[in-house]
């Protein structure tokens, strides 16, 4: 099996097992090691310590039998093998372990005792089935080697030194495992359970179902990760639900134009009318259902493309109070029509950086707007102002007003505060959605005020930079 088919769970799991297998093949290493270099060491040390506090006792000359004597008493008493050999060249035949070779001591070793100093020797044995270390000290006189005293002692092989601490070695190391396993376990659980589901979840989000929530017990990466799933399926779930209304008020939208278009299309058709002025009557119902459908289209796509941000803001300095009054030119036939005034305030001085059209869009929906829900007769205000560094826009109506319920839904998608009356002046549903896009491209806020029965009061906050 590959490596890549591997679920996560099981990759975490081997690589922790892999290095506590490490970390125990590293304390048996150091084990050997502490043999090698401690043990071993701390005997050859002390074969050395020995040898000289007894070469010390040898004054000069021949060997005599008093030395002899003391040699062999501080064998008896001593831990180690003591040896007096008066002819070097036979300390081989001496050993109580075979070497390999004719003499222990060759010339070369004989120069090194001759100089004074000691040789340490290492054979194995058979009898004893273990390796044995031995130390040589010269005994000299006058630049005469009349004898060497021979020390040694069979080495503890590693299991024997560690006899007594290898099933405390087996027993931690064990319990080491098992805890390790459970902790491994546990947190690779708490560590991958999040991922699992996040996965599974995904699943269901790919088959249009946004229901589900992944729980969040940390606030680390994997915490995090969690929390950034929900955010994703809480927003896929609101784009979802948003589509599926943006369809259901296109769908609807578009019907009842269509049905006008069909039912005045077929009665001119099959000549169902009593007079030529109720034909012509059709023909303009049916042109001003065509132009409410091209208007709907036109302001889907303007739409479509601000909040995707596919149209690039083209801003330039301009006087904004300019823009206003080019865009009250555009109303005058219908205030006049409807003896509707308008008054502004505004403020020549400001100068703003932005989309010049984009901005005399938003203008004209606002003007636009406040005149649909304005009785005849009754007047617009139009304030132009400056403050702590913002620009203001105020366009204030005293029309019909707005519940606080149909506040909170200023700028959603054919959104209307009033249905009927909206639908028979021929209002889409999209110019504030539209409004509150550009305004927003435009780092700036849409604020609405209103009361029932009392007027409306539409705020453009937009920031305002010195040129």
């Amino acid at each position: 099996m590959k490596l890549s088919s591997l679920s996560l769970y099981t990759k975490v799991r081997l690589i922790v097992f892999s290095f506590v297998l490490m970390t125990i093949g590293f304390s048996f290493i150091f084990i050997d090691f502490l043999y090698q270099e401690l043990y071993i060491q701390n005997v050859e040390d002390m074969l050395i310590d020995e040898g000289e506090r007894i070469s010390a006792i040898y004054q000069s000359g021949p060997i005599t039998e008093e030395f002899k004597e003391k040699i062999n008493f501080h064998n008896s008493v001593s831990e180690s093998e003591v040896m007096l050999i008066d002819n070097p060249r036979e300390l081989s035949a001496c050993l109580p372990f075979e070497i390999g070779h004719d003499s222990l001591i060759g010339e070369e070793e004989r120069r090194t005792l001759l100089s004074g100093e000691m040789l340490l020797k290492t054979g194995y044995e058979e009898r004893f089935n273990r390796t044995i270390t031995g130390v040589v000290l010269p005994l000299l006189d006058n630049q005469t080697l009349h004898g060497v005293i021979y020390l040694y002692l069979p080495l503890e092989p590693i299991e024997e030194v560690f006899t007594y601490s290898t099933p405390i070695l087996i027993g931690s190391g064990g319990l080491f495992f098992i805890i390790i396993f459970f902790i491994v376990d546990r947190m690779t659980e708490r560590l991958l359970t999040p991922i699992e589901k996040m996965i599974q979840f995904s699943r269901n989000v790919s088959k249009g179902d946004f229901s589900k929530r992944v729980p969040i017990e940390t606030k680390d990466e994997v915490g995090k990760l969690a929390e950034a799933f929900n955010q994703m399926s809480e927003s896929l779930h609101l784009h979802d639900q948003h589509r599926r209304d943006f369809l259901a008020n296109v769908a609807h939208e578009l019907r009842t134009p269509l049905t006008y278009i069909k039912g005045y299309s077929h009665a001119l058709k099959e000549n169902i009318f009593k007079s030529k002025e109720e034909a012509n009557q059709y023909s303009e119902l049916i042109d001003r259902e065509t132009d409410r459908m091209k208007r709907l289209v036109t302001d889907l796509l303007d739409l479509a493309q601000l909040e995707e941000m596919k149209e690039v803001i083209n801003k330039q300095p301009f006087v904004f109070s300019q823009l206003i009054e080019d865009t009250i030119e555009r109303f005058i036939p219908i205030l006049n029509e409807r003896s509707m005034t308008l008054k502004k305030q505004l403020n020549d001085e400001i100068i703003f950086f932005g989309d010049y059209e984009r901005m005399m869009q938003v203008v004209y929906n606002l003007i636009e707007n406040a005149i649909r829900y304005s009785d005849d007769g009754s007047s617009i205000h139009v304030q132009l102002t400056l403050e702590n560094k913002n620009i203001f826009i105020n366009i204030i109506d005293y029309g019909m007003g707005m519940s606080e319920e149909d506040v909170k839904h200023i700028g959603e998608r054919f959104f209307r505060a009033d249905k009927a009356r909206s639908r028979t002046t021929g209002g889409t549903g999209l110019g504030l959605a539209i409004v509150k896009q550009i305004i927003q491209l435009h780092e700036g806020e849409l604020k609405v005020f209103s009361e029932l029965g009392k007027g409306t009061t539409f705020t453009v906050v937009l920031p305002y930079e010195e040129m």
